[in-house]
């Protein structure tokens, strides 16, 4: 929480918050343009900000995309705010963000966390049934985990696994797990009061979520997780809209379930 102070109290870092606010996935490059400083300057404000879990940095080819990771101001605003005065809060920010509107040139949703357990430990904990279930609340995927093999999922509260196109696209134990996602189910379209024309195009869209398992930098942090959801059509996508929350709430209950364990 110290570090977070601490990244956050030069103007400097708050504004190159602001802009990954604006618009997700920026390079350095595109983060230098218009702030008035140097390349080497807005590097060292990053690492300062990644360095309190602030940032999140994801390499796509030869460019590193930086996003804002929201979590640790939600726990600095737990720590204050009462658990009733949650919802009022909620709504009010809601509110604002309805009322001025949010872009997002790069529609996907990327999540960081760090767990203190180990990536052998982590990798159970996105494989194993016993886990999935606990923190899926009973509808877990299966599979066998393997490049090619199928992500089977219940469409229905302790209903039988059911084969919804989703595939395992990479498994490496320990490091990363990759598979496709299902498309909105009949279900979706009375849950998100959707016409039949928008239910029509919106099952077109066929998302895509990894697992990227590596070390804290800090010693004694354990395991920094970073989940990148993508391969949405638009930020208007009922399915981005669905799994940030569910992402969010899942990997929580997954990080409590790991370090109790």
């Amino acid at each position: 929480m110290d570090e977070v102070f601490r990244a956050l109290a030069n103007a400097s870092r708050r504004r190159l918050l602001d802009r990954l606010n604006e618009r997700a996935g920026q390079s350095l490059l595109e983060l230098c343009a218009g702030l008035g400083m140097t390349r080497q300057a807005v590097s060292k404000h990053l690492a300062v900000l990644e360095g309190a879990g602030l940032v999140t940095a994801v390499r796509r080819g030869r460019e590193r995309l930086h996003y804002l990771n929201p979590v640790p101001i939600h726990e600095l605003a737990d720590r204050w705010i009462g658990q009733y005065e949650r919802g009022r809060m909620a709504a009010l920010g809601n509110l604002k963000q309805a009322l001025e509107g949010t872009a997002m040139s790069k529609p996907e949703f990327v999540y960081t966390l760090y767990i203190h357990t180990t990536p052998e430990k982590l990798w159970e904990g996105l494989t194993s049934p016993e886990f999935l279930k606990q923190y899926h609340g009973g509808w877990a995927p299966s599979s066998d985990w393997k490049v090619g093999s199928k992500v089977l999922w219940p469409i229905e509260d302790g209903g039988e696994p059911q084969d919804l196109g989703q595939v395992v696209t990479e498994a490496e134990p320990g490091k990363r797990l990759a598979y496709t996602w299902h498309t909105l189910q009949p279900m979706h379209q009375e849950m998100f009061g959707m016409s039949d024309a928008e239910f029509a195009e919106a099952v077109k869209e066929r998302s895509k979520v990894s697992f990227d398992i590596e070390p804290a930098e800090e010693p004694g942090m354990g395991v920094k997780l970073t989940i990148t959801h993508d391969g949405f059509t638009s930020a208007d996508s009922m399915m981005l809209k669905g799994v940030s929350g569910g992402w969010t709430m899942m990997m929580s209950e997954l990080k409590t379930l790991l370090e109790k364990a």
